[in-house]
């Protein structure tokens, strides 16, 4: 049998679960703006002999003042330009807010293109079978749907840092 004090606690934790994690729900096409975008192909150097570059996108997010988001989770997707056919997708768990805005996100992915020296990096890029690629930035709240907020090209330049 539960004792009344502990009976009062449980009711005490089991409302304030559930009133705060009963808010109305936050429409994150119209509360979040991606700003700040720069893209280009990050050199992670030599790897198994051979230099690389990997595709890589920096943004902020900015809420609307009356949003009440305090951090959301992001999928960002690196498809070839002009398909739905992706090369990686990138989870990030949680990117917190401080104030109405996001420090940058840099976000790379593991896969990449690859030349043997003494190709450069920089022939890399301009060589005939590279495809150019956009980004697709996602995000949700909780338990939400993902929501597109918006596509980026990846710019042919070569990123260091």
């Amino acid at each position: 049998m539960i004792r009344r004090p502990a009976l009062a606690v449980l009711s005490t934790l089991w409302v304030a679960f559930f009133t705060s994690s009963c808010g109305p729900p936050v429409e994150l096409k119209q509360a979040l703006q991606v700003t700040d975008t720069s893209s280009g192909y990050f050199d992670v150097g030599v790897q198994a002999g051979q230099n690389k570059l990997v595709p890589s996108v920096t943004f902020k997010l900015k809420k609307k003042t009356d949003a009440k988001l305090s951090s959301v989770s992001l999928n960002v997707g690196f498809l070839f330009a002009g398909t739905t056919e992706h090369a990686d997708d990138v989870y990030v768990q949680s990117v917190p807010f401080e104030g109405d805005e996001t420090k940058p996100v840099t976000v790379r992915t593991q896969w990449g293109y690859t030349g043997e020296p003494p190709q450069t990096r920089a022939e890399m890029l301009k060589n005939s079978k590279f495809r150019d690629m956009e980004v697709q930035i996602f995000a949700k709240q909780s338990s939400s749907q993902w929501v597109e907020l918006q596509r980026v090209p990846v710019t042919r330049q070569l990123l260091t840092q």
